[in-house]
């Protein structure tokens, strides 16, 4: 069964409610059609019931069945308010809360945390930080993770080839501990896609083949992440052609049981991680999907504002399948 057969049949007919809070994107609505239409997810539409209704009139679109809440009129506002105040915990006003909330960002992020909703899909038109700030104020990080990152979901060749490449999206330049943190969540990623996860910490410098600060940095975040978790295949420091290659591995990290077989690949800075994968998609023609948030209480994912509606709604599935294990 291929990857989004199998993910749409753990998730169909399971009424896993999905908020959409960029629900007047023709990209959005598209996308959430055919997703109402094969039962694969519920889909929330947030924003104004007539402008949602007039964008989905402009693209022949029957969003008649699909719920949508307007924060401006919506029944449960003020519990949705006071359950704000409260995660905030006085770091906000009641006043400050009703300013925030009108944002449909926020707003959906609150109907996830709130249970109204199982997960969140947005960015098609807004920047990661308008995603992720909400995510990390109201939704927060699961214990022992004190970042969210971002991976992407690389596939090449009808799936013949599927990898993790992270983090691709958020953390800048990770300390050793939180990069620890992000390969054990990547690695968690990849079991999602059915990939028995073996991580590489990528470097410029395999197995001490270089000496430098920011070497030094993934190897003890190689050692961390292995006592986070050593039920998990993970080395470090890899080149990428040591662990991509065998050929390569049995030269340069003979001794690796992980070089040479590595499929999610935990790449050292936002920099590096950001150039690779789209070197990746650009001359390697692999298919990125994400980026695919990690560490989260709860799912909620982040397009890139350059997505099209096959984009949507394959990260759609996504979000609802991480909900079942969430």
């Amino acid at each position: 069964m291929e990857l989004f057969d199998s993910l749409k049949f753990r998730i169909v007919r399971r009424g896993i409610k999905i908020a959409f809070p960029e629900a007047t994107d023709t990209r959005i609505l598209g996308a959430v059609a055919r997703l109402n239409g094969e039962e694969l997810i519920e889909p929330v539409l947030i924003g104004k019931r007539e402008e949602i209704e007039k964008a989905a009139k402009t693209r022949g679109i029957n969003i008649s069945d699909l719920t949508i809440y307007d924060p401006d009129n919506c029944g449960r506002w003020d519990q949705i308010v006071e359950a704000f105040v409260e995660r905030r915990n006085g770091k906000v006003t009641r006043e400050q809360a009703e300013t925030l909330l009108k944002d449909e960002n926020y707003f959906g992020t609150m109907l996830t945390y709130m249970g109204i909703t199982d997960g969140l899909v947005s960015g098609a038109i807004h920047s990661t930080g308008d995603t992720v700030r909400p995510a990390l104020q109201i939704i927060k990080t699961k214990p022992g993770i004190s970042r969210t990152s971002g991976a992407f979901l690389m596939m090449r060749g009808n799936e013949q080839e599927k990898y993790i490449f992270s983090d691709c999206a958020i953390n800048v330049a990770p300390t050793p501990q939180e990069l620890a943190e992000i390969a054990v969540a990547s690695a968690e990623t990849a079991q999602l896609f059915d990939i028995d996860p073996k991580v590489g910490m990528l470097s410029f410098s395999s197995k001490g083949s270089a000496k430098a600060p920011q070497v030094d940095a993934t190897a003890e975040a190689t050692k961390i992440a292995q006592q986070l978790a050593p039920e998990l295949a993970i080395d470090g420091e890899l080149q990428f052609d040591a662990a991509y290659s065998q050929a390569v591995a049995n030269l340069k990290a003979p001794d690796s049981e992980v070089a040479g077989h590595v499929n999610v690949f935990v790449f050292p800075d936002l920099q590096s991680g950001n150039i690779g994968y789209k070197i990746a998609q650009r001359f390697g023609n692999f298919e990125a999907i994400g980026p695919i948030l990690q560490g989260l209480n709860k799912p909620i994912s982040d397009l890139s504002r350059g997505c099209n509606e096959e984009d949507v709604y394959k990260l759609s599935i996504i979000t609802a399948a991480q909900t079942l294990n969430s």
